[in-house]
This record gives structure tokens, C-alpha cells and sequence, in this order.
């Protein structure tokens, strides 16, 4: 198992440096935030933004990463994967294929997949992906034209599939007990890290909630 890998395995809490809450200028910024409070894995989502944006964030960012051995994970674009020197990629239930995905990510990078339902997360856990992300749980402005799913089958999720489950979708420190409570053992926080006004202590007390389980 490579490390990065490992590290997937054994990380908590996951953040995504979403643009369309953070300016350019302020990219590496907060991600130096969110890794100094303690997120483990970091994911670039750049939707809606030239290509050449996205590789020169995601260049500057997987620097960052690395220096603190913390995976970085580029969202929609496997193929620049080896190009910016990422650890994986994250791709949805509607975009191109996990088989695609690896042949252009390479055959040593970590792949993760959204799934929105318990029989799309068992389905997605037997494809090619080191991960699964598992909501929305709650209504979420990233995600607007996907239905909640609530808390109910977290359990059933994690009974389920084997591979890390990670929860999303309106995951905040306020509702992070709750979600603990459900059963989730990992989760993905966004606009509630990227909102905060102070980062690195918003994103230490959700590590500190969720190292707890």
C-alpha cells in the first residue's frame, strides 16, 4: 500500500478548497490553513474555471500538500493528475467512467467516487476507487440539484462497504455530533471550513470530533 494510500485510509477529516468560495489569491492561503488545523486530505474543485487555472492552482497546492505528506486530490480532472503532480482524483456517479478515469490518472493513483445512495455506494465500492464520498446528508449550496439523503443509511452504508466512506453535504461543525452519532467515521467538510473566520480552529475542532470515534 503506498503511502498516500495509507494515508487515505486513515484520515478523518477531508477538506475541499472549493473557488467558488475562495479567490484565487487567496488558494494556497487557505489551504495552508486547512492543513494547520489538521485536515488530511485536501481536494481542489475549481468547477466552471479555465483548465489553465485549474493546473496552476493545482501545481501550487500539491506542493503544499506534500510538504505536509497530506494526499491532494484534484476533482473532475484525472488527466492532470501526473501533469500537476497530484495523488488522485475525485469523479461523480455522471462522469466519465472509473476505467477511463484510471487510464488517464495513472496506474498508481488514487481514485474516489461520489455516491448518492446505499445501492450506488455498494455498486461503487466493487469499481476501481480507493474511497467513496456518501450524501449529500443535508441540503448544501455546492450541490443544489442533488436531494438530501439525510442521516438514515449511514449505518447501512458502513455495514455494507469495506473501503473508507466518506460523508458529505452540509456537514458543519455544529451538525458534525449528529453525523458522528449516525454512524459516519469520516466526513468531508467545505463551505463550513471555507467560511470560517478562523480556519485552523474551526478545522482542529472538527478533527477533534471526529478522532474521537
Amino acid at each position: 500500500m503506498t503511502t498516500a494510500l495509507q494515508a487515505i485510509e486513515n484520515a478523518r477529516l477531508y477538506g475541499i478548497l472549493d473557488l467558488s468560495y475562495v479567490e484565487l489569491g487567496m488558494a494556497c492561503t487557505v489551504t495552508e490553513k486547512m492543513l494547520a488545523g489538521g485536515v488530511q486530505i485536501v481536494q481542489l474543485r475549481a468547477k466552471n474555471h479555465p483548465i489553465e487555472t485549474v493546473q496552476k492552482i493545482g501545481i501550487a497546492l500539491a506542493v503544499l500538500c506534500r510538504e505536509q505528506s497530506v494526499p491532494f486530490i484534484i476533482n473532475d480532472h484525472p488527466a492532470l493528475v501526473p501533469e500537476i503532480g497530484a495523488d488522485g482524483a475525485h469523479i461523480g456517479q455522471d462522469d466519465l467512467s472509473v476505467a477511463e478515469a484510471r487510464r488517464l490518472a495513472g496506474p498508481e493513483a488514487i481514485l474516489g467516487k461520489s455516491s448518492h445512495s446505499v445501492a450506488q455506494a455498494t455498486a461503487t465500492a466493487e469499481e476501481d476507487v480507493a474511497y467513496l464520498g456518501f450524501g449529500p446528508l443535508f441540503a448544501t449550496p455546492t450541490k443544489p440539484d442533488y436531494r438530501p439523503i439525510g442521516l438514515a443509511d449511514i449505518q447501512e452504508a458502513h455495514r455494507l462497504v469495506e473501503k473508507p466512506i466518506f460523508c458529505i453535504g452540509g456537514i458543519k461543525r455544529d451538525n458534525l455530533p449528529e453525523v458522528i452519532s449516525a454512524g459516519a467515521k469520516r466526513v468531508v467538510i467545505v463551505s463550513g471550513i471555507l467560511q470560517a473566520v478562523d480556519v485552523v480552529s474551526y478545522c482542529r475542532a472538527c478533527r477533534e470530533a471526529l478522532e474521537g470515534i
